[in-house]
């Protein structure tokens, strides 16, 4: 049973602190740090927008994920002793000593977070977070807050594209820890692939911190691990009616083997004694929850047998098994094929929830395939999906960037040769605007001072992308996508669980046209910029590409 939420808020605080120290940046940050601080310039009021510029896996869609972890960072954020003195060694020797005790007295109490609600729906270019506060302090959260939040949302939003490839009613098992980039990499994965819409996973840890149902099994070693019945013990199992009486379980399904072999019409010669020894050993420590994998060696020849044996003897003393797993070959014929058996021994036998044993298949399943599944005809009904998922092999990084917008009230744009590099410059608001139908159909970012777009009145916008066109829209319902999270050292905002936010992103998710959750060839979603904002973009750039804006102009 997982640990409630209330519990663990603690451990997973604690767990941040470890994780994401301060230190745990690029050396630059704190260079940078030290020049504005040398420069008088450190508590200059600055604001830096986080976002990205392409949606992921050549979706229409990604995730906003990571916010939570982001919120605990920035509250325990501060340098110890022992940070600061390493930093006095790896910084150049002529660096001022007041510089550390500077850092020694920092924390985030100046810093306010407003951001976009975890597991939202999200577009590239729309700023995810806005972090102001002391120009030095926001310069140090960069890469922190970048690290928190790219993984988690890609991953987050990869596993929301296989629940669409799945459908909304096979269960999905995360399964992917021991594939995962290391241990930190591996339980995040575990909580953001359940927000994003996994039902499972087989990661304790994450079960114990973030109350997500854990499930498992056994491996083929427990399997080939076994050779004979002799190694089998106990070999007793008492009935669930309370017959104190323990019942000979290898006799009882050795009966059951011989009476299921004759209906299926099977070779007794080719069945695996090793297997059935293990499936044996195993129902009797899990009479409830007896679910092997049954290709060790032959699914048709043996697995399927020994499995149904077992599963048949154990009804006989009142038990309820679960079902089988399914691990190689060709897993929707084999699903069609055992499920087929299943009914025979239902119908012959009179027990009526042999039917419906459910079927777990497992074997490098990806995003491409598990779309497979629901074209062709199969029995699963739970998919294990384990390296495609948590090392997202479809594209390895969301390309999260955080830039600067402001600094002491003014607006700061980067400028580049590369337009898709450019940055809006100015602190904003965004807007979700709705359609009739209650779809979202245009993300408008503008300026912080300006007035809200109004359900119901016409706006002229400038959609992201579109040689400066203007474009007139009329939203029937418009959302402000922007909350305050985090001010003055303390979280100003809820901070949800795995399961709270995974039914946000199932929400969000709902309200998204069919037509941009496409996993192929999804239509683009409109970003677009306000006409102050777009205004604002244009009179910085003519200003740049005047001489007045260089050194050596005259």
């Amino acid at each position: 049973m997982a640990a409630p939420f209330s519990n663990t808020r603690e451990a997973m605080e604690r767990s941040i602190r470890e994780r994401v120290p301060p230190l745990l940046t690029d050396l630059y940050q704190f260079t940078m740090a030290y020049a504005y601080w040398r420069a008088g310039r450190h508590q200059e009021p600055a604001v830096f927008e986080l976002f990205f510029r392409d949606n992921p896996f050549g979706g229409g869609f990604s995730l906003f994920a990571g916010l939570h972890d982001c919120q605990l960072f920035l509250r325990s954020f501060r340098f110890t002793d022992e940070d600061v003195e390493f930093l006095r060694s790896v910084l150049p020797p002529a660096t001022d000593p007041a510089f550390f005790q500077f850092l020694r007295g920092l924390d985030c109490s100046g810093v306010t977070l407003r951001s976009v609600p975890e597991g939202t729906v999200v577009f590239a270019r729309v700023p995810l977070m806005e972090v102001a506060g002391p120009l030095a302090v926001v310069q140090l959260l960069e890469t922190s807050l970048l690290c928190l939040v790219n993984y988690a949302s890609l991953v987050c939003s990869n596993a929301a594209r296989f629940r669409l490839a799945a459908g909304p009613r096979r269960k999905l098992l995360e399964m992917g820890l021991r594939r995962a980039q290391g241990p930190d990499g591996g339980l995040t994965a575990s909580r953001y692939t359940h927000i994003g819409g996994f039902d499972l996973t087989s990661n304790v840890q994450a079960g114990f911190l973030f109350g997500i149902p854990v499930a498992g099994t056994m491996a083929h070693s427990y399997v080939t691990s076994f050779t004979s019945l002799e190694e089998v013990w106990p070999q007793t199992l008492v009935a669930v009616n309370g017959d104190p009486d323990p019942v000979d379980f290898i006799s009882l399904t050795k009966g059951w083997l011989s009476r299921v072999c004759e209906l299926l019409a099977a070779e007794p010669g080719k069945i695996r004694e090793g297997e059935l020894a293990a499936f044996l050993s195993y129902a009797i420590a899990y009479p409830q929850n007896f679910l092997p994998v049954i290709d060790s060696y032959s699914v048709g020849c043996s697995g399927l047998l020994n499995f149904c044996a077992v599963a048949l003897a154990l009804y006989e003393l009142g038990y309820r098994p679960v079902g089988v797993r399914l691990d190689s070959g060709d897993l929707c014929r084999q699903s069609v094929d055992v499920r087929h058996v299943f009914r025979l021994c239902s119908e012959h036998f009179s027990i009526p929830a042999f039917d419906s044993l459910v079927i777990v298949g497992t074997n490098n399943i990806s995003e491409q395939s598990m779309a497979e599944l629901n074209k062709k005809e199969n029995e699963i009904n739970v998919v294990g999906v384990g390296t495609h998922l948590v090392t997202c092999t479809k594209q390895p990084s969301l390309g999260c960037v955080y830039k600067l917008v402001e600094v002491r009230g003014r607006p700061r744009m980067k400028i580049s040769e590369d337009p898709e590099k450019s940055t809006v410059p100015g602190r904003k608001a965004v807007y979700r605007l709705i359609d009739a139908e209650g779809h979202p159909f245009l993300d408008l970012v503008c300026l912080a001072v300006e007035s809200p777009p109004e359900a119901g009145v016409p706006l002229s916008c400038y959609p992201l992308g579109c040689d400066n066109s203007a474009v007139s829209i009329t939203p029937a319902q418009v959302t402000c996508l922007r909350q305050e999270v985090f001010t003055k050292g303390q979280v100003t905002h809820p901070l949800c669980s795995a399961a709270e936010t995974r039914a946000k992103v199932q929400g969000s998710l709902q309200t998204l046209h069919p037509r941009h959750k496409r996993l192929q060839e999804p239509d683009s979603y409109t970003v677009a910029l306000s006409e102050k904002l777009h205004n604002l973009v244009t009179e910085i750039r003519r200003g740049s590409s005047s001489n007045s804006n260089f050194l050596l102009a005259n």
